[in-house]
């Protein structure tokens, strides 16, 4: 088995897409990022596939971006690295085929922006779900402060893109962050459950309907395409980097 791979399983019109990055806690390296990216496009190309799970392995779904990879230097960079990414988003929240999460253990960062990017979230009682984008100087990514309103309401939305601080998986199904809660273990099953009831529905009214709640999505995506180019570029990301490196708190200095 490699050190980082994302797994695909078919069973019958339902594709489970599985995060697998132990040494991370399935943290979404770009390499990670490019294979969900080619078997998103190619599960919308694929009329026998009418449904994603998508969940991560070895007990978290996902701990966020890969910090070590994290290495913008220019605007350049840092514009394409984020055009790299919101390729998946777009598909995730507008594209045809509709998506459920499976989340057990961490979900944090750009884990959470996936999850929010899916129509469904399954959590198990375990989950643990939080922004923390901050913790390393950068703001919120891959679709969160669109995604994330539309979820739970602006004034919720803004405490958790505010506030590091970890929500339980009950308290997540009771502000709407999550869709359901199962014993742990169970959340893959589940999320499979309800992908097989979707992939029975008509296809083309679920792509529409994806495609209305998708409106505003590709301006927001635009400005977090320049303004998080901004932050990859301040001497606060390069703190918080160094600082989540050698596991330590970071001391962010005035704007």
């Amino acid at each position: 088995m490699s050190a980082m791979q994302l797994r695909q399983d078919r069973a019958g019109a339902v594709l489970t897409l599985t995060l697998d990055y132990p040494a991370r806690r399935n943290a979404l390296a770009i390499p990670l990022r490019d294979a969900l990216f080619t078997a998103l496009e190619d599960g919308q190309g694929d009329k026998a596939i009418r449904a994603v799970v998508l969940t991560g392995a070895g007990g978290n779904f996902c701990s966020g971006g890969d910090i070590s990879g994290m290495d913008v230097s220019d605007a350049e960079q840092g514009r394409e690295r984020m055009r790299r990414t919101h390729r998946i988003i777009r598909l995730m929240v507008g594209g045809r085929l509709p998506i459920v999460a499976a989340v057990e253990g961490w979900c944090v960062g750009a884990g959470l922006s996936m999850a929010c990017a899916c129509d469904t979230i399954v959590a198990a009682e375990d989950a643990r779900f939080m922004a923390g984008f901050n913790k390393v100087g950068l703001m919120a990514d891959l679709g969160l402060p669109f995604t994330l309103p539309a979820r739970i309401g602006a004034a919720r939305a803004r405490q958790i893109l505010l506030y590091p601080a970890a929500i339980a998986a009950a308290e997540a199904e009771r502000i709407a962050l999550v869709d359901r809660v199962v014993p742990k273990g169970d959340s893959l099953a589940e999320a499979q459950r309800l992908a097989a009831g979707l992939a029975a529905q008509a296809a083309l009214p679920l792509a529409l309907t994806k495609r209305m709640l998708a409106e505003g999505l590709e301006a927001a995506l635009e400005r977090e395409r320049d303004w998080q180019t901004m932050c990859f570029l301040s001497a606060d990301h390069a703190e918080g980097r160094e600082a989540f490196m050698a596991k330590r708190e970071p001391v962010f200095g005035p704007r």
